[in-house]
């Protein structure tokens, strides 16, 4: 099932479920309550909320029940995760890029919840940078409370996924860097995470670990890689993370960006396309113009 949050207009956010590529069934018209899909799941359940939007389609949905995706304003599909662990480092070929080493365990940062955007939103570089990169990851949505998880058994705290772009203030980060300084906050900015458009549940996609990704800046292929190239497998990174540090649900991994990171200009388009799981599009503005 491919869940999303929109809005009409200035209208109240509400949660609904893909029927075709162009149509969006309301799901408050069915009588769930809330616009958080992480909350509808767990407490209704994938099976009888499957079942629930089949019979309405069988049915035939009425007109009022029906959105366009060209009439609506996504949210990001996870309203307001406790936190959003981010990887770095998780593809050889982006290591090597950056001239570092591929690391030999998983190296951990985080983003908080406010940099999260949604599909179509405008990414705002701050005036204090003046270089803004992207970075295309799989975002992996956990769905139980989660502490101490065996790599073999990562399955069953999954939700869901979706795309995640790790927006980054590249010189901001390199300054950090040269300085030996924490750079989470180079990465931490309003609408710096933008994230969706749907939340795809795990009956959707074959294996996660065999999606390709592909970005584009303005119509020119700058990352294109696989998910099967991760150096720490969603397992593992599941396994690691959890080990003494509580998941819960609605928590976003990150799981890292393949190699071809680069600068956007300013009023460029990023488009951020992860097999099976959904195509993010977000224009760039900057506050200063910015050096590229």
């Amino acid at each position: 099932m491919f869940l999303a949050r929109v809005r009409v207009g200035a209208g109240p956010v509400v949660l609904t479920a893909r029927v075709s590529p162009d149509s969006l069934l309301r799901l408050d018209r069915l009588g769930v309550t809330g616009d958080d899909p992480v909350s509808v799941l767990t407490e209704l359940g994938l099976d009888p909320l499957t079942k629930m939007v089949r019979e309405a389609v069988r049915a035939g949905i009425p007109a009022d029940r029906l959105l366009r995706v060209d009439e609506v304003t996504f949210e990001s599909p996870v309203p307001a995760p406790s936190k959003i662990v981010c990887v770095a480092l998780n593809y050889v070929a982006h290591a090597e890029e950056g001239e570092q080493a591929v690391p030999q365990e998983p190296v951990v940062f985080f983003k908080p919840s406010s940099s999260l955007t949604g599909h179509g939103a405008t990414v705002h570089c701050p005036a204090r940078s003046q270089r803004l990169d992207y970075e295309i990851e799989l975002a992996v949505v956990i769905g139980a409370t989660a502490r101490d998880v065996p790599e073999a058994d990562w399955e069953r705290v999954v939700l869901g996924y979706t795309v995640l772009n790790d927006v980054t203030a590249r010189d901001l980060q390199l300054v950090a860097i040269e300085r030996n300084q924490p750079w989470d906050l180079t990465k931490a900015f309003d609408t710096f995470g933008p994230c969706g458009p749907y939340l795809v549940t795990p009956d959707e996609i074959a294996d996660p670990m065999n999606l390709d990704l592909t970005l584009t800046v303005d119509g020119e292929v700058r990352q294109h890689s696989n998910t099967k190239h991760m150096v720490f497998p969603i397992g593992k990174l599941i396994e690691v993370i959890s080990d003494g540090m509580t998941l819960v649900p609605g928590d976003i991994i990150a799981t890292g960006t393949p190699s071809g990171i680069g600068p956007v200009p300013d009023g460029g388009v990023m488009v951020a396309t992860i097999e099976s799981v959904g195509t993010l599009t977000n224009p760039v503005t900057y506050a200063a113009v910015p050096a590229l």
